[in-house]
């Protein structure tokens, strides 16, 4: 784990994560740059660098600013973004009535290097927006925690995902934020970015009986495929549940659920890396796709009653 390789300056955040093979290597670059995202890279090669232009990267046109050395040995790239938070309370005629939305590029983060453990492989983003008119983030926080593994296994904590040495989990925490309805839902927009040729499909996954997170039968993944032959060639994976605890039990459970996978024809989400590795063509290069991952019971109660969700 390399933090700011080649920049000592701790205001803004770039975490380069590295798995090495005999003869490949996966390179997993984190940012809160902009909306906070993460690029992954894989190369057929097991001495591929990450090459950061920093002034370019700072600069209002970032594009060209992050690369792999050799180019050549770069086999897949894609790029997950997380771009906004919405809220929204149910009125009684079952209407629906949404606050302004928070645009995570907006936002302020902390320095990670005081969280980064390079024992445990862990790190943490934490945010609040730049400007908070109703003061909702002024006891609070919002955060993505970031581990790499070293081994295949599954987590100790709950909903205990199964890891390889491969994969990287991301936590979405909410906590301590004011929500600004009664029974207030949040729900949290994932954009993914890929070379066209390559088609994002969301899986779901049912078991009836799963002795590690008892009750929650679903697991989703997007799963990005080669147009060819429906290989997978990267996935984003989880449980269809959130908890209201630091310390999560059964009982903390919030149900969580998904919504379609859309198209996103818009332009590239706000964040530097994704512009510093794709450059501009996203339109005809590049797809965007986004699904949205709502949080909330039937009424929305347990986040107000705990002001902590974390998926």
């Amino acid at each position: 784990m390399q933090y700011n390789p080649g920049w000592n300056n701790s205001s803004i955040n770039l975490l380069h994560v590295r798995a090495v093979g005999p003869s490949d290597t996966l390179h997993y670059i984190w940012s809160s740059i902009g909306a906070p995202a993460v690029l992954l890279v894989a190369t057929e090669s097991s001495s591929s660098a990450l090459r950061v232009n920093w002034t370019q990267l700072l600069s209002p046109a970032p594009a060209g600013a992050i690369w792999i050395d050799p180019p050549s040995s770069v086999a897949y790239s894609a790029a997950v973004v997380f771009t906004k938070l919405f809220e929204y309370s149910e009125a009684k005629t079952l209407e629906e009535l949404f606050y302004p939305m928070y645009d995570l590029s907006d936002f302020s983060w902390d320095g990670i290097n005081r969280t980064l453990n390079h024992t445990a492989l862990t790190a943490e983003f934490t945010g609040i927006p730049a400007a908070d008119p109703g003061g909702s983030f002024s006891n609070g926080s919002l955060a993505f925690r970031v581990t790499a593994y070293e081994a295949s296994g599954r987590d100790g904590r709950l909903p205990s995902l199964l890891h390889t040495a491969n994969s990287s989990k991301v936590e979405f925490v909410l906590a301590g934020v004011a929500p600004r309805g009664n029974g207030s839902r949040f729900v949290l927009e994932v954009a993914t970015v890929e070379e066209t040729g390559v088609v994002q499909k969301l899986r779901s996954a049912r078991s009836i009986d799963d002795e590690y997170t008892p009750t929650i039968f679903e697991m989703l993944s997007l799963v990005a495929e080669s147009h060819n032959d429906s290989s997978a060639l990267s996935f984003l994976q989880w449980k269809a549940t959130a908890y209201g605890s630091q310390t999560p039990r059964r009982e903390d459970s919030i149900q969580c659920r998904s919504h379609g996978l859309q198209a996103a024809n818009w332009t590239l989400p706000a964040s530097a890396i994704v512009h510093a590795y794709f450059g501009e063509s996203v339109g005809s290069t590049y797809t965007v796709s986004a699904i949205n991952i709502s949080f909330g019971g039937e009424d929305g109660k347990v986040y107000e009653e705990k002001r902590y969700l974390s998926w």
